[in-house]
């Protein structure tokens, strides 16, 4: 039953995050809002809506370590897991303005969230303040730099989507509120009741079986992306995604509840944490490395590979 609540919850969170992400750029269209914007906010918010209302579930049923093992999970899941196959079915070119502002910002937010959990082993809700009000700041220098740079990635906007009717717009909302609302529930449910029938932690399922499933959607899009050879997928994407993950996700979540590290999961702060950290880092020398600004498939694999080491050391 605990393996059913989990699939039937990732299939829902999918399902219901899909319909939001339409049904947001949809009437992000009705109201006027540029494709640029609408691409870099608007998608953004609703793709990172799974792991919020996960995060969120967790936090208010007292469950913290799933809250923050989902985030940490799924950030390295995006380089590890998504980023390490993309490369091995395609190289990957990297794009300049990676290194100036989105890594750094990465880079800056993994640091602090390791700051505010250090200090006290709570996410205060003003620090969950401070780091939504940071991303907003990083999304308003993102808008202006890219209105400047002709090559600013507009494809993950579908125009069609400005001819859907407001009828549309709210069932899609609708179907998609539920879908995330339900999927989280049973998602956090089935992972406390799998973690007790197999005898390891909450955090343990949270930051292998929870953060891959809800990385599941990045990865079916940057594997079909890859196959086509299409540059849909970049490296700007993956690192959005995991800003996003920890200013908007834990932000929020700490926001509305604190979340408090369980003294019986040291390897938050000891282990798992640095993990994070150190697949982030690793991004700079890879791409420099021998060939410049390309992760090629050797890269790939050297990433995929020590994704599965992680995953090994958590369930061990």
């Amino acid at each position: 039953m605990s393996v059913f609540l989990v699939i039937a919850g990732l299939v829902l969170l999918v399902v219901g995050g899909d319909f939001l992400v339409r049904a947001s750029v949809g009437l992000s269209f009705r109201l006027k809002i540029s494709k640029l914007v609408i691409g870099m906010t608007v998608v953004s918010f609703a793709t990172s809506a799974p792991e919020l209302l996960v995060s969120l579930q967790a936090a208010l049923d007292g469950i913290s370590d799933i809250a923050l093992g989902n985030v940490i999970g799924s950030n390295i899941a995006n380089i590890g897991l998504v980023l390490g196959i993309t490369a091995i079915i395609s190289p990957l070119a990297v794009d300049r303005d990676f290194y100036k502002l989105n890594w750094p910002m990465m880079m800056l937010a993994s640091f602090v969230l390791y700051y505010f959990l250090k200090n006290d082993g709570v996410l205060t809700t003003i620090e969950g303040l401070i780091l939504f009000v940071a991303l907003v700041l990083f999304l308003i220098i993102l808008i202006r730099s890219s209105r400047k740079s002709i090559k600013a990635n507009l494809e993950e906007v579908d125009d069609s989507l400005a001819e859907v009717s407001d009828f549309k717009i709210v069932i899609w909302l609708l179907i998609g509120a539920a879908g995330l609302y339900f999927g989280s529930e049973w998602l956090v449910e089935g992972a406390k009741r799998l973690a007790e029938a197999v005898g390891i932690s909450d955090y343990a399922i949270s930051v292998t079986v929870i953060a891959i499933g809800t990385s599941v959607p990045e990865l079916a899009a940057s594997v079909i992306a890859a196959l086509k050879k299409e540059k849909a997928i970049s490296l700007g994407n993956l690192i959005g995604s995991n800003i996003f993950n920890i200013a908007s996700v834990l932000g929020l979540t700490a926001i509305v509840k604190p979340i408090v590290v369980n003294p019986n999961t040291p390897q938050i702060l000891s282990t798992n944490i640095f993990w994070m950290i150190a697949f982030a880092a690793v991004l700079i020398p890879l791409m420099l490395i021998p060939k410049r600004f390309e992760i090629g498939r050797l890269k790939g694999m050297l990433l995929f590979g020590a994704y599965i080491f992680f995953i090994y050391l958590t369930l061990k």
